[in-house]
């Protein structure tokens, strides 16, 4: 049986991989390229379900290069994103990716959100992020001027990126050094072996030694087929934009961000200058019916019924319901999103906005309710398992990936040179 991958075929009948990577998105692409850096006598795989690379929640990313300000220090998403950022922005200079260093304005609208900006500014400063200045409505009229704000903190050195061009760069990698990547291969069946696992794909099977689960959207489902046990279960959010239409472009110059509410883990409608010209607003957060559902008619009785049923979505549900309806109201009513735009920029009206495109988010849930907020790895038996990597997942993708590498190197007991 051979399995064509995206730069090429290989065959997996008589060969053993020391590590196989299920899911070809930013941060299984990041790891793979790593594991091969850092050990190049691996034999490493990289399976994916797509007939290409980065499809989901790489490719429907808005793109934005976060500095670092809304995470908690000391948590991963604040490690993470830092540290990440700037490897990030060498690796694009290193392999010539076109980003822009376009800045961003989280704005205070009303008294009531200046003490949460605050803790932001503090937040952002204990997390190193350079050059954070809080600013008052004549400064932001010169960053942003067709915005309106009472304060507002400027993150300069926050961007944008082609997330999608990235991951690309990083298999082109990852294959030059010797990897496979088979692509059109989604794992169905997981078994144990003497010597480590068989991943049993729609195009064949994979025997590996050791697997790294960065499925995305199917993380806890691919845990629990290789036989772990984790409370944790993956609830899908769909973010629906808006895109402005060309002639209002010109009402925003970077990206233009609310102060966001702290008991929910999504950032509220924005405005984001996209790396390829076009600016997006939102998005909201809704339930979607499927775990790939981009729209509202994508449907999937299946992994609805497998939501409904989980405890913890019932849990979570009692807690932030308000905000789901209000999240599901404005979902349907161009009104209310524009009315929730005017916050940030007034002069918006609803001819200045065009349907756009959806992202699904693969928010862990715990079976408390907890809306899990940090990134979270099950190691597992001979495998590690990414069940929760939330933004900024893609801008923290080179850190994350090193993490992986060092929990494989010692839990896999690889040998590197």
């Amino acid at each position: 049986m051979t399995m064509v991958s995206s730069g090429g075929s290989a065959s997996v009948e008589t060969r053993q991989y020391d590590v196989a990577i299920v899911g070809g998105g930013i941060i299984g692409l990041s790891t793979a390229m790593q594991l091969l850096e850092r050990s190049p006598d691996l034999s490493v795989a990289v399976i994916e379900k797509e007939e290409q690379l980065a499809q989901h929640q790489t490719g429907h990313n808005s793109g934005v290069i976060h500095s670092g300000i809304y995470y908690r220090p000391g948590s991963w998403k604040s490690r993470f994103c830092v540290g990440g950022k700037d490897r990030l922005i060498a690796f694009c200079d290193e392999n010539e990716i076109d980003y822009d260093p376009c800045g961003k304005v989280i704005v205070a609208s009303h008294e009531s959100e200046l003490g949460r900006l605050d803790d932001l500014y503090d937040r952002g400063v204990a997390n190193g992020v350079p050059d954070l200045e809080v600013v008052g409505p004549e400064r932001l009229k010169e960053i942003e001027p067709h915005t309106f704000g009472i304060k507002a903190l400027w993150a300069p050195h926050t961007g944008i990126v082609d997330y999608v061009r990235v991951a690309n760069a990083y298999a082109g990698k990852f294959q030059s050094a010797g990897g496979d990547i088979f692509t059109g291969a989604a794992v169905i069946r997981s078994r144990q072996t003497g010597v480590g696992t068989a991943l049993e794909t729609e195009r064949g099977a994979v025997q590996a030694r050791h697997v790294i689960n960065c499925g995305g959207l199917y993380a806890d489902k691919l845990a629990r087929m290789m036989g772990e046990e984790t409370d944790v279960r993956i609830i899908p959010f769909r973010g629906e934009y808006y895109k402005l239409t060309a002639s209002s472009e010109g009402l925003v110059k970077g990206l233009i961000y609310p102060v966001p509410d702290p008991r929910f883990p999504f950032l509220g409608v924005h405005y984001t200058r996209n790396i390829h010209g076009y600016v997006e607003a939102g998005p909201n957060a809704v339930l979607a019916w499927a775990r790939e559902g981009y729209r509202k008619s994508n449907i999937s009785l299946g992994e609805t019924a497998g939501a409904l049923t989980y405890p913890g979505f019932w849990k979570m549900t009692a807690r932030h319901w308000k905000t789901g309806m209000r999240e599901m109201h404005r979902s349907y009513s161009k009104s209310v999103f524009v009315n929730d735009l005017k916050k940030l920029i007034p002069e918006i009206r609803p001819e200045h906005l065009e349907p756009g495109g959806s992202g699904v988010r693969a928010q862990a849930v715990s079976s408390s309710g907890a809306i899990l907020d940090d990134f979270h790895i099950l190691r597992g038996q001979r495998a590690l398992h990414v069940l929760n990597a939330p933004s900024p997942g893609a801008t923290s993708s080179l850190a994350i990936g090193e993490y992986l590498t060092d929990m494989a190197v010692e839990d896999f007991r690889l040998v590197v040179r």
